[in-house]
């Protein structure tokens, strides 16, 4: 079977001022084949993680029904639509910590390991987001991305004796380097989108000064992209184009908010004042990312552990950490309840951008596997037994849903670790209190 050249590489990136624009999977990148069984392009494996703090109203998130007849819990209600492509799994226990809780919560999630109660020489254990990126980051730009919400001065105080620094990520390259989260979505959306080409930091300066946006400094090279590709191409880069000048918009109003707000503030953050819009501007990038191929392992803290957060636009403006140890009072309980469900509602749009988005034979939710919890359960008992768990996707085919496990007691997070790695095509024999894979994660 003779297969004919390409008519455009898989790693077209449209360049201007300042400015590059990485592209989507077009039908003009896949090779025409001679026969008429033309194969789609193979479908990319893609990891993502996000991460909820200070624990679970666990009565509300947990299903009293195991298999696929399980009851879709109030919590867990805005991702009813995501029935048949997720798997709540019950009764996996991190490592106990009698000391740093906070701490040891974010740093299990993805190392399942107990963090060292050090303010410096810091001490834990590789993460798989990590260990996956040292092998899919060989094909993308960016090796992986390490997201956040909440910045420094909003998230709290520390556990005694333990450095900021195991709060404030889940991601650690190796067992002693947390990776930082990055809050603001103008450093995001230029670390994406800014001028590879080049470090001098005038070429960007002329760009702003000149209020020309991305997609004005790449405008030629889209209009010359345009005239040689078919219609189907053409219409799938509008929408990709319209995305990315969306999220551009964004930035430029919170920006342009930043400046009123605080005027003396030279550089504007770019952090919108609204909890939920951040999120959203930072969930579209991440699918953007994902669209174009510039990573394929992202992680994102919708809050950091010990975070104070008020949640007033949901009727809970107390503070998030207190108001989780609720000592099962039916007041601050129904307030946690209320904040973890304005969390799913917000993964739930993540979803629907995931799965609306066209990847290879389905789309980028087929094809990713994402990991949705918290690093303790009952926030009030800071309980590290029963994790709130629950995987969503398709793994490019390795995962079933639609069901609920529940695990036997003592059944250690490494198992899912160890599972979730062989999935991603990264196998390894054991990995922290690891024990086996757990065989029932998927039926296919």
């Amino acid at each position: 079977m003779n297969i004919f050249k390409k008519t455009l590489s898989r790693r077209t990136v449209l360049r201007g001022l300042g400015a590059s624009l990485a592209l989507p999977l077009l039908d003009s990148m896949i090779p025409a084949l001679s026969s008429a069984s033309a194969q789609a392009a193979q479908p990319v494996k893609r990891l993502g993680v996000v991460y909820v703090p200070n624990g679970m109203a666990m009565k509300s998130w947990t299903p009293a029904t195991e298999g696929a007849d399980f009851e879709i819990t109030r919590i867990l209600q805005p991702l009813a639509a995501y029935r048949d492509r997720m798997l709540v799994l019950t009764g996996l226990d991190g490592p106990r910590s009698n000391a740093g809780v906070h701490a040891s919560a974010s740093t299990r999630f993805l190392t399942g390991a107990i963090p060292a109660r050090v303010e410096s020489n810091l001490q834990a254990a590789v993460s798989i987001d990590q260990l996956v990126a040292r092998q899919l980051g060989r094909e993308t730009q960016l090796g992986s991305l390490e997201l956040a919400l909440d910045k420094n001065d909003v998230f709290g105080s520390c556990d005694i004796g333990f450095s900021c620094q195991y709060t404030s990520t889940i991601a650690w390259r190796d067992a002693n380097t947390p990776l930082p989260m990055e809050t603001n979505p103008r450093l995001v959306f230029e670390r994406l989108f800014g001028d590879i080409g080049t470090t001098d930091p005038a070429v960007r300066l002329r760009r702003i000064r000149k209020d020309q946006s991305l997609l004005d400094a790449v405008s030629d090279r889209v209009s010359e992209l345009n005239r040689s590709v078919g219609a189907g191409d053409r219409a799938r880069l509008d929408q990709y184009l319209d995305a990315v000048r969306d999220v551009e918009r964004r930035i430029q109003m919170a920006e342009a908010q930043s400046n009123r707000e605080l005027p003396e503030v030279e550089q504007p953050s770019g952090i919108p004042d609204s909890y939920e819009e951040h999120a959203k501007l930072m969930f579209d990038m991440q699918v953007l990312a994902y669209q174009t191929d510039l990573t394929r392992v992202i992680t994102f803290m919708l809050g950091r552990e010990l975070s104070g957060r008020t949640y007033a636009e949901i009727g809970v403006p107390d503070s998030h950490h207190p108001t989780s140890h609720h000592r099962d009072d039916p007041v601050l309980y129904e307030k946690v309840t209320k904040i973890n469900e304005f969390h799913t509602s917000l993964l739930a749009y993540y979803l629907d951008k995931l799965d609306a988005t066209p990847d290879a034979d389905g789309s980028l939710l087929d094809n990713m596997l994402l990991l949705y919890g918290a690093g303790m359960s009952d926030s009030n008992r800071h309980s590290n037994t029963g994790l709130p768990l629950v995987l969503f996707g398709g793994g490019a085919g390795t995962l079933k849903g639609g069901r609920h496990i529940r695990y036997r007691s003592g059944t250690p997070i490494n198992n899912l670790h160890l599972t979730m790695l062989d999935k991603m095509g990264v196998p390894v024999d054991n990995l922290g209190y690891s024990t086996e894979q757990l065989d029932l994660l998927s039926g296919v």
